[in-house]
């Protein structure tokens, strides 16, 4: 009877050793899921929080209205958003003469002038010299560049970037508060500081 007492004591002393075993090889469901997720949104983003500006999530959209200078007849209408840390810009502007024409970012959101000249000069914060947008010898983060009107004097011009932002408060990137400029000529890429792009024909504020 000792005997028998005995081995079901051993059988079930060694029953609990493994299942506190066993217990130990089970992931915790929790952590796994935390894991995954972490894992998801760094191959989405490829960022994390620390590296987002801090206006990332902000999600805005500036409607710009451009308006004739210099005796012209060019008008148009400029979409500007920003979403995740990215700003897209939309221009459909007419009135212009069929060809080539420079377009660019000044400093003053300030379009009273007849002339235009009241906007003030290239919108350059970071102190380059005027050139390509990208060039490796620098470039204004107004240098948007040359864009073609077809025989009936309209153009569409689309621009992408991070470089910018709309209301951020960071002056090297910021464009609210500058304004869009159309001139008549062509941006040589060369001259400084504007690119002899010749007179502006059209202006329009970039305000909230």
């Amino acid at each position: 009877m000792k005997h028998s007492i005995l081995y079901i004591l051993i059988l079930a002393l060694c029953l609990n050793v493994s299942c506190k075993s066993d217990k130990k090889e089970v992931p915790n469901e929790a952590d796994a899921v935390v894991t995954e997720t972490e894992s998801e949104i760094k191959t989405q983003d490829n960022t994390t929080t620390k590296e987002r500006p801090a206006y990332y999530d902000e999600t805005k959209k500036v409607i710009v209205v451009l308006d004739p200078k210099s005796n012209s007849g060019v008008k148009g209408n400029v979409v500007i958003k920003q979403e995740k840390g990215v700003v897209s810009m939309i221009a459909v502007l007419s009135g212009l003469t069929e060809g080539e024409h420079a377009i660019h970012i000044h400093e003053k959101a300030d379009c009273s002038s007849d002339d235009g000249k009241s906007s003030g000069g290239h919108w350059n914060p970071t102190a380059q010299q005027h050139g390509k947008w990208g060039d490796a010898t620098g470039y204004h983060k107004g240098d948007i560049g040359n864009f073609s009107a077809n025989a009936n004097g309209q153009a569409t011009i689309s621009k992408i970037t991070d470089e910018w932002c709309i209301g951020c408060g960071d002056e090297s990137k910021d464009i609210l508060g500058k304004a869009i400029i159309v001139h008549q000529g062509v941006d040589d890429f060369k001259s400084q500081p504007s690119g002899a792009a010749g007179s502006r024909v059209s202006c329009g504020g970039i305000i909230e």
